[in-house]
Parts: structure tokens; C-alpha cells; sequence
């Protein structure tokens, strides 16, 4: 638990994610196995490994993980969010998962004290990002594999990807391009991370139905999806189909050994 008085960001992010907590652990393209299989399978892990997912949200990593390897273990700001985790743990029947409530700067753990360390769709809602790589690459053994999975929109669509998330979810701080990610990665001193990148598909009214922007914001979003449709100027890969706007955020799984 932090020692000090959650900043304004942080209570922004526990606002959201209290209210967020059971649509998005319930959303198609959070539960996506196929794209768990994929963090895990890019991860490399095993029997042996122990794992830290990082801002872990309602622990569908940290369960994905736990099927694979000997612990997992989750932590997060939001109660709400870790309530949702122990109950999904437990309908997959996982004994091996451990949750901690707390912030993530620092890390409560000491130096290489996990093999993996992971944060899925949490590092654009960071401040500082950097200061997260490396209190993630500090609790990472020697040898130890860390990752971050996130979006990551075309550096020339970047803007105007973040002005429509910012709208749409108000504790988004800012989605970073993949260059800049490994950027990060060279300034903690970590090698140039492999990098596998999908779409997370989904549909816009769905997406705003688990959203909660400010007042009116809605409409906003809206206006930028259908201009989308037109020129793609934030990298969402948008179109109609059966009168319905669907995308494709674009998403990076970066993995380095440390």
C-alpha cells in the first residue's frame, strides 16, 4: 500500500476501475484466449517460472500464467478489480496465485524475485512509465523475461489515438508508439525486446458500454469513430459492418531478457 495520500491520477484510475471492474473483465477481447496463449507462449515460460503481472486488473493474465507455470502472482490498485481476480482464479480452480493490493511504485518485493514480470494494458494509464520498466526489470532474476503488452498506435497516429482514449476512458495518460517502448526498455538497460503485434478487436457501442467517459463525451467519441472510418487517423482500423463500427486496436507483446 502507498505510505502517501493517492494523487488525483490515482483516484481517477480507482474511479474508473472500480466502475469498470466486472465490464471489463467481461469483455470478448480482454477474455481472448487466444491472445493470453500468445502473452504466455511469447514469454516463454514454464513449470519453473514464478510470475508478477503488474497493475493486474481482474488477474486473467496472472490465471493464464498460473495454468503454465509453479506461482503467479497479481498486483493492483483497485480492490474491485482484485475481487474480480480471486473469483476468476477460483472458477478455474488455480491454487497457485497470490494478490496483492498496493501501487506499483515501488514494487514490494526485493531484487530478482520473480523470472517473469508482466503488465498487460496498464502502461498507458502510467505517469511514468519509465520508473514502472524499472521497478519491473529490478524484481526480475537474472535471466528473467519482462514484458509489456499494450497499444501501441503508429507513431504519425499517436496524437490522435490518445485524444480519442483520453476521452473515452479519462485516467488514460498516453499509449506509446513501439519506438518509444523501446526506448524505455534500452534506458533501464534491458536488450531490444522481440516484439509480436495483433489487433484487439471489438465494437464501438460495446466499447463505449464499458467505458465510463465524462458527460457528453460519448457523442465525442462517437464523431471520431464514424471520421475514422474515413482516414484511420488513430490507427483503429475502423469499418461498418451490419450498421455496427467495429476496430482493431493495434496492440504490441514486447519480451526482453534481463
Amino acid at each position: 500500500m502507498p505510505t502517501s495520500r493517492p494523487s488525483e491520477h490515482q483516484h481517477e484510475i480507482l474511479d474508473q476501475f472500480t466502475r469498470q471492474a466486472t465490464p471489463f473483465a467481461t469483455a470478448p477481447g480482454i477474455r481472448d484466449e487466444t491472445a493470453l496463449r500468445l502473452i504466455v507462449e511469447c514469454s516463454g515460460a514454464g513449470p519453473d517460472d514464478t510470475v508478477l503481472d503488474v497493475a493486474c486488473g481482474p488477474g486473467l493474465v496472472v490465471a493464464a500464467f498460473a495454468r503454465v507455470v509453479r506461482h503467479a502472482t497479481g498486483i493492483d490498485i483497485t480492490p474491485a478489480m482484485l475481487e474480480r481476480a480471486r473469483a476468476h482464479a477460483a472458477e478455474q480452480g488455480l491454487t497457485n496465485v497470490t494478490w496483492h493490493q498496493g501501487d506499483v511504485l515501488p514494487l514490494p518485493w526485493p531484487d530478482a524475485s520473480f523470472s517473469i514480470v508482466t503488465s498487460r494494458f496498464a502502461f498507458h494509464h502510467f505517469l511514468d512509465p519509465l520508473a514502472v520498466l524499472r521497478e519491473m526489470t529490478r524484481v526480475a532474476a537474472p535471466g528473467g523475461r519482462v514484458v509489456v503488452i499494450d497499444s501501441t498506435p503508429a507513431p504519425t497516429r499517436a496524437d490522435a489515438f490518445n485524444r480519442m482514449e483520453r476521452l473515452r476512458d479519462p485516467s488514460h495518460v498516453r499509449s506509446l508508439p513501439v519506438d518509444e517502448h523501446r526506448e524505455l526498455y534500452a534506458k533501464v538497460g534491458l536488450p531490444e525486446p522481440r516484439v509480436t503485434s495483433y489487433r484487439l478487436e471489438g465494437e464501438l457501442e460495446s466499447l463505449i458500454g464499458r467505458s465510463f467517459p465524462h458527460p457528453g463525451d460519448d457523442a465525442k467519441i462517437r464523431e471520431l469513430f464514424r471520421q475514422a472510418l474515413a482516414d484511420d487517423a488513430p490507427d483503429i482500423q475502423p469499418r461498418l459492418e451490419d450498421g455496427q463500427i467495429r476496430y482493431g486496436f493495434p496492440v504490441s507483446v514486447l519480451v526482453a531478457e534481463r
